[in-house]
Parts: structure tokens; C-alpha cells; sequence
């Protein structure tokens, strides 16, 4: 009677071993790969609130009076010129034509109260009206520029473009707006 050469079974050490190495030179190279990814996934989280800040801050801008006069002269809503103007505001988009005037002042007469009051400011730490730094280490900054000619208005000034940067380490995030002038009506 002849005997039957036994079917191999199983798998033998050498394949073990191999295998094993293989699958560990891949798990590896999927780990090396992943790792700088996981380790930048909190830069969306820094995305969104770079845009909420700079959306917030321009909403804020855009809400503010666009006319001939300061809004606190008795001629803003009848204006239709800067003569008509005892205090002519919007004429300058660099800077806040009144020292006293801050973005959140307290006193009458004391905070923003038209559109280029926040051109050429800027802010080390965002904060809130109350004055705590909510979100600290954020810094934004406003620009405002006319922009009536660029948009195909005959008048440069009848236009404003309102630009809203907001930085936090090397993320910079800029938002920009257009502020249309529709005086006499604030």
C-alpha cells in the first residue's frame, strides 16, 4: 500500500514572519502619513473663528451710518453735500476723525458712529463691549477706502470698501465689504 504525502496545513513560520513585517513597514508608512495631519486638524477650528471675527467685526462696520455729516450733526439727514455739514464726516477713510470716539465708548458722543470711525484701527486682543478680551490673542485690524469709481460710480466717495483683517499667530483671515452712501437717509 503506498502512502499519500500529507497535505500541507496552516502556514509556516517564515510566512508568519514575513507577513508581519510587511504589515508593519504599511502600518508605519499610513501612520507617518497621517501624523502631521492629525496633528493640524485643530487649524479649522482656528479657520472658523478668524472668519466669526472678521465677520463680526464687519457686520459691525457696515452698520454704521454712511452719510455726509457726523450723525451727531443736525444737518446728517438732510444733507446732500459736505458744505451742508457743520461737522463733514467720511471725507478722511483713515482714521477716526474724533480722538474722543472709541469703538465701544460710554459717554454721549463717545463711541463709533459712522462707517470710517474704524478706518486705520486696530486691535491686539478682540474684545467685547464689556471690555474682557474674549477672544484673546486674536488681533484685527480695519481698513477703509473709497471705492465709488471702482465700482462704477462717477463720485470715488460715493462708495466705501471696508476691509476687516484678523490674525492669530502666522493664520490671517481678510473680509472685505462695500458700504454704499444713500444720504440724506442714515
Amino acid at each position: 500500500m503506498s502512502t499519500r504525502p500529507a497535505l500541507q496545513r496552516g502556514i509556516t513560520l517564515i510566512e508568519q514572519i514575513m507577513f508581519i513585517i510587511i504589515v508593519s513597514v504599511g502600518v508605519i508608512g499610513l501612520v507617518s502619513v497621517m501624523n502631521p495631519a492629525i496633528r493640524a486638524s485643530a487649524d479649522p477650528m482656528l479657520t472658523k473663528q478668524l472668519v466669526a471675527i472678521a465677520e463680526s467685526l464687519l457686520n459691525e462696520v457696515m452698520h454704521q451710518p454712511f452719510t455726509w455729516c457726523d450723525p451727531d450733526d443736525p444737518a446728517a439727514s438732510t444733507a446732500l453735500s459736505y458744505g451742508d455739514c457743520a461737522s463733514p464726516q467720511n471725507t478722511n477713510t483713515t482714521a477716526s476723525f474724533s480722538g474722543a470716539e472709541t469703538r465701544f465708548g460710554v459717554a454721549p458722543d463717545s463711541p463709533f458712529d459712522n462707517v470710517s470711525d474704524y478706518g486705520g484701527h486696530s486691535w491686539a486682543n478682540i474684545d467685547d463691549p464689556s471690555g474682557s478680551h474674549a477672544m484673546a490673542g486674536y488681533s484685527a485690524s480695519v481698513a477703509v477706502a473709497p471705492a465709488g469709481t471702482a465700482l462704477g460710480l462717477a463720485d470715488d466717495s460715493a462708495a466705501l470698501s471696508v476691509t476687516v483683517t484678523v490674525t492669530r499667530g502666522s493664520e490671517t483671515f481678510s473680509l472685505t465689504g462695500y458700504r454704499f452712501r444713500y444720504a440724506p437717509r442714515i
